[in-house]
């Protein structure tokens, strides 16, 4: 990397996390490579339109990027997903629905990391995935959506001892990421967390970059939350 600038690919870098991670990064003189099915503007990184749980378009991708990626891959981060948890009872939960989430949120990532090795190995670089708090606690009628982050979280380790030494694979798990300006959200529930305010993309780019440095940690979710996770809350 000494020789060279740092590249990174993140998924679902359109709006959101993965365009705060690419802002992040790219503000900080990484190369990146912002990937989603669709893109509203002009943002950082070079974009190209990929559907994660298409093998063929991953692989298309891959091969987009093939001039990018020629001195090796530092960063990939799986952010891409659907995002809205929420599915109905899951007695009404459709087949269909289910397998929706299932192949964008668990096998996109499968699939980039998939077709990412070999540029990864050549890097000695890194793979950080975005999870969930909802991989740890629910609330109702989020099933297909717990289960997909919950698998990411296993994935996480799973892929850190195989992949290993040569390549480092974190997760981060967001809570509360407020897109919006802070101020269109109540005291209260700012208040509730314990850090005192819901968090932002800002707060998980952060995270990444700093998974994306530690060189001696593998196989972990760090728990972004504003210290929700570690908070009794009984009805009162």
């Amino acid at each position: 990397m000494a020789d060279r600038l740092p590249t990174a690919i993140v998924t679902g870098a359109a709006r959101g996390i993965g365009r705060g991670v690419a802002e992040h990064l790219a503000a900080r003189n990484w190369r990146v490579a912002a990937l989603d099915v669709d893109f509203d503007d002009d943002g950082p990184g070079r974009q190209v339109r990929c559907d994660v749980s298409d093998e063929s378009a991953v692989r298309a991708a891959f091969g987009a990027l093939a001039d990018m990626l020629d001195g090796g891959l530092d960063l990939l981060v799986n952010n891409a997903g659907i995002a809205d948890p929420e599915t109905g009872p899951v007695e009404e939960l459709s087949l269909d629905d289910w397998n929706l989430r299932l192949a964008v949120n668990l096998t996109g990532p499968f699939l980039m990391v998939k077709h990412a090795v070999p540029h990864l190995r050549a890097a000695r670089g890194a793979v950080v995935n975005v999870t969930s708090t909802r991989a740890m606690m629910s609330e109702p009628d989020c099933e297909a959506y717990a289960a997909t982050k919950g698998g990411l979280s296993a994935l996480t380790h799973a892929l850190a001892v195989s992949l290993g030494p040569e390549v480092r694979v974190n997760a981060v798990a967001p809570g509360w990421i407020w897109k919006g300006d802070p101020s269109e959200l109540s005291e209260t529930d700012h208040a509730q967390h314990p850090a005192g305010r819901a968090g932002s993309p800002q707060d998980i780019a952060e995270a990444v970059h700093h998974l994306a440095r530690a060189g001696f940690t593998t196989g972990q979710v760090l728990t972004v939350d504003g210290g929700m996770t570690r908070k009794m809350i009984y009805a009162e």
